[in-house]
């Protein structure tokens, strides 16, 4: 038995790990279990319950590795904010259902814990090597190992399963009343296996009816006109000189970053404690107070540079500077189990402008702000040595490239007191600041009914067009229900191809017919041999004749009913999960103070830097 405890020694710290360190998201996201530190204190409240810097860090943490390692490409501007304002969610969301929970009083026993523990291992437990016999999973084995595991992973156990069942319980209670009928399943199952091939000819109205056999009025075009007004908005657009000014850490910050690295790799070798120079120099707020710990992880989990050093690196010593999307790393492995996992410590210092490249960025954001109150702002770019760029963008979707998001210049541009050649102040959005000169703006407004009318012809043209190709579907039908063959009718009106397609179940894609339409559910209401009636999909007419049907097998689905059940009540239960969750959200007060807090405003005693020229 201690041979298997010993063998099992890296998976009780794995899953110690996940317990203490990791088991901050279960199915609904992070679990908020306390107040943190938090460097930089509160970013928001909901509810009245503070959200910390720390716990918002570790979220959006979480999310960059994984989007880091999903793909080759670095992660982008674009991708970074949808990621900043996934991770808000993500903890807005777990304090409102821990809320919920409190509030509705679900907890969990003692007997609840001991018997999940007993008989529902973690998921990462049920798929572990350790567990399991000619590939399947063996209870009997983790039970067995259970009752002779030391208190630290049994600690965490419990853990893991307070947090866990008093969110299913919560789940349940969400859900309940959510029922699927035999019928129902038995219709989504014949959605995906019920086949049917068919026979059919298209019309393609747009090729075979010409422009020169159909009219539209003008009475036509003012009744369009009027009925869809809608149809002809157009956003308001301006034309400006924008030059930006990136706060992207230049080559030269990226270079004293590693630099700096290496002086703190030479002060460890010298005989400094690695854990106190993480406390005093590492940016990794979630790990710092440790000593720059990172507990166990297993392989894969860490971005690809940090993992390929961590794996390969000498036991208890220094290696890097390595460098991944957050900064530069020093990582000390502690312990490591093969390619398993591994233990470490590291020190980030993440890539952010030295003090003088920092003071260079606001004299330039400063020096631009000041020139343009006298000169254009081109010339005012020119002698700062900065690009200025001629876009245009809508009110309605406000971006210039090297800016990203314009929002609050775009209010400025599209204020009805700005004129053309005005230049605005200096703006500030998380990537850069910027600044924009007026060229020429165009309100909003609606297409006047001249401007429509060769897209009103066009629309109007295509459903006549349509109509007529019904109307010769229609006379094919009827010939060919008088006993004429189907290919032989269609080649006496110029439709020299009768195609095939098939076998295709309701739910597919079908080449030539489409997908969700018409011409595809119209397959399967015919008998063998039954020729359609004229059908309508896609812009098109179309006449179907069934040439075979596969029919679903009710046996095998009978065999399957129960995991199909299953899979459609976990689909409509986070269906019911979303919406409530929205719906708490749109009652609760939700405060987001990231801009301020991340962003901070310069204050009115901070000395203003001298403009350079």
């Amino acid at each position: 038995m201690m041979q298997q405890l010993r063998r099992n020694t890296k998976w009780i710290m794995i899953l110690a790990v996940l317990a203490f360190g990791g088991l901050m998201f279960f199915e609904w996201g992070m679990d908020i279990t306390g107040q943190s530190s938090g460097s930089r204190g509160e970013i928001g409240r909901v509810g009245g319950e503070p959200v910390f810097y720390d716990q918002y860090m570790q979220a959006y943490r979480r999310l960059y590795d994984q989007a880091a390692q999903s793909q080759e490409d670095p992660v982008t501007g674009a991708q970074n904010a949808q990621l900043e304002d996934q991770a808000w969610d993500e903890l807005v969301n777990s304090i409102l259902i821990r809320q919920e929970l409190d509030r509705r009083g679900i907890v969990v026993t003692d007997e609840e814990i001991l018997n999940a523990a007993r008989f529902s291992p973690p998921p990462m437990a049920a798929s572990a090597p350790e567990f399991q016999t000619d590939g399947q999973f063996d209870l009997a084995k983790y039970q067995q190992f259970i009752s002779v595991a030391g208190s630290q992973w049994l600690l965490g156990l419990e853990m893991y399963y307070r947090d866990v069942i008093p969110r299913a319980k919560l789940l349940r209670q969400v859900a309940s009343g959510i029922y699927v009928s035999d019928n129902d399943l038995w219709n989504t199952y014949k959605a995906d296996n019920e086949k049917a091939s068919v026979r059919y000819v298209a019309f393609d109205p747009l090729v075979r009816v010409s422009d020169d056999e159909i009219e539209v009025t003008p009475g036509e075009i003012d009744d369009y006109y009027d009925e869809n007004r809608e149809e002809f908005f157009v956003a308001a657009t301006a034309r400006v000189v924008a030059v930006s000014v990136s706060k992207t850490p230049t080559a030269a910050d990226t270079a004293a970053v590693s630099a700096r690295a290496e002086e703190l790799r030479r002060e460890i070798a010298g005989g400094e404690d690695f854990a106190e120079v993480a406390r005093r120099e590492s940016a990794d707020s979630a790990t710092v107070a440790a000593g720059g710990d990172l507990g166990v992880f297993s392989s894969g989990r860490m971005v690809p540079a940090f993992d390929s050093a961590a794996f390969a690196a000498p036991l208890n010593r220094v290696t890097g500077p390595v460098r991944t999307g957050f900064g530069v790393h020093l990582i000390e492995v502690t312990r490591r189990w093969g390619r398993d996992s591994a233990q470490a410590r590291h020190i980030l210092l993440p890539f952010e402008r030295t003090e003088d490249s920092e003071i260079e960025l606001y004299t330039a954001a400063d020096s631009l702000e000041v020139l343009g109150e006298s000169v254009a702002l081109a010339e005012a770019a020119a002698a700062l040595g900065l690009e200025a760029d001629t876009v245009e963008f809508l009110e309605t979707f406000p971006l210039v490239p090297g800016a990203g998001d314009v929002t609050e210049g775009g209010d400025w541009v599209f204020d009805p007191e700005t004129s053309p050649g005005e230049v605005s102040p200096v703006f500030e959005n998380r990537i850069a600041f910027y600044a924009m000169e007026l060229v020429t703006v165009e309100p909003s407004r609606y297409l006047t009914r001249e401007e429509a009318e060769s897209s009103i012809r066009a629309s109007i043209g295509t459903v006549k067009k349509v109509g007529a190709a019904m109307e010769e579907a229609r006379t094919l039908v009827a010939e060919v229900r008088s006993g004429r063959p189907l290919a032989e009718v269609a080649r006496e009106m110029g439709l020299d191809e009768v195609r095939e397609a098939g076998p295709f179940a309701r739910n597919d894609n079908v080449p030539g017919l489409g997908r969700y339409n018409a011409a595809v559910g119209t397959a399967f209401g015919l008998e063998v041999g039954e020729v359609s009636d004229a059908v309508q999909a896609n812009q098109n007419a179309f006449v179907i004749e069934l040439t075979a049907l596969q029919a679903a097998d009710s046996l095998a689905w009978r065999d399957q009913i129960d995991v199909q059940r299953s899979r459609l009540l976990g689909a409509l239960r986070e269906q019911r999960l979303f919406q409530w969750i929205e719906a708490l959200r749109e009652e609760a007060e939700i405060v987001d103070r990231r801009e301020e807090v991340l962003d901070p405003p310069e204050t009115e005693d901070q000395v203003r830097l001298p403009p350079v020229f």
